[in-house]
């Protein structure tokens, strides 16, 4: 066994990643600004470059940096976030794809009650810009400029609670694949997402609450149904 794999090694990884967010945040590095090559971090922090580079990849998980193949490693939209999440989580018995619908209907209705509570015209639009998502496919992890339903979260006022759902879809982001691969009705998808976004522009807390409720039931009950016709057939 290498020193770069042994849980010594791993527990230093991931204190090299700390310490390389701390630098990213004394620097005041944005979305976009590069760092420095894994080599000059290595010095920096007395370590191997094959540790550096775990810890990088450590954070490119998370959203935090990104590398550009021939370019550098880059700063990332994750840096912003309050909410850091794991994506070394282990596998459970649960159907993943039900786990993850099941939690977003409990967590999702009442966010978008509070958004049609608080929503401002510039949350409105990017709600409404949104709304022409699930007309476009998506291939493969391809995820659009403006989740639907984060932005919808955003229209509630609240920052963490828009970061904590972005971070769910991010942390699942295979899951959301797969229902977007059992549930592949793109103009219901499309008409729901709209009477959810005529609630908010009206400011109708219950309606808003219920259609984002029936919205996700309806896409837990096709994947239901889905599996369960695989399982007799």
């Amino acid at each position: 066994m290498t020193a770069d794999t042994s849980p010594h090694q791993t527990s230093l990884s991931e204190r090299i990643a700390d310490g390389i967010v701390d630098l990213i945040h004394a620097g005041k590095l944005q979305p976009g600004d590069a760092l420095v090559s894994s080599r000059d971090l290595a010095q920096r922090f007395q370590v191997t470059v094959p540790t550096v580079r775990e810890a990088l990849r450590r954070l490119e998980a998370m959203n935090v940096i990104q590398f550009r193949h021939g370019s550098g490693t880059y700063v990332d939209a994750g840096i912003a976030r309050r909410l850091v999440v794991n994506p070394h989580g282990g596998n459970t018995d649960v159907d993943p794809v039900l786990e993850l619908i099941e939690a977003r209907i409990v967590l999702e209705p009442p966010v978008a009650g509070q958004a049609a509570a608080r929503r401002s015209s510039a949350q409105l639009t990017a709600l409404e810009a949104a709304t022409g998502n699930a007309l476009v496919p998506q291939r493969a992890d391809e995820r659009p400029a403006i989740h639907f339903h984060v932005a919808l979260a955003a229209a509630s006022g609240n920052a963490l609670v828009a970061e904590t759902l972005e971070a769910l879809l991010h942390v699942r982001a295979r899951d959301q694949i797969e229902i977007r691969r059992r549930y592949d009705d793109r103009g219901r998808d499309h008409a729901e997402h709209v009477h959810i976004l005529e609630a908010v522009r009206d400011g109708d807390v219950d309606a808003a609450t219920t259609l984002t409720r029936d919205h996700l039931v309806s896409i837990r009950d096709a994947l239901v149904a889905a599996r369960d016709e695989q399982v007799h057939s």
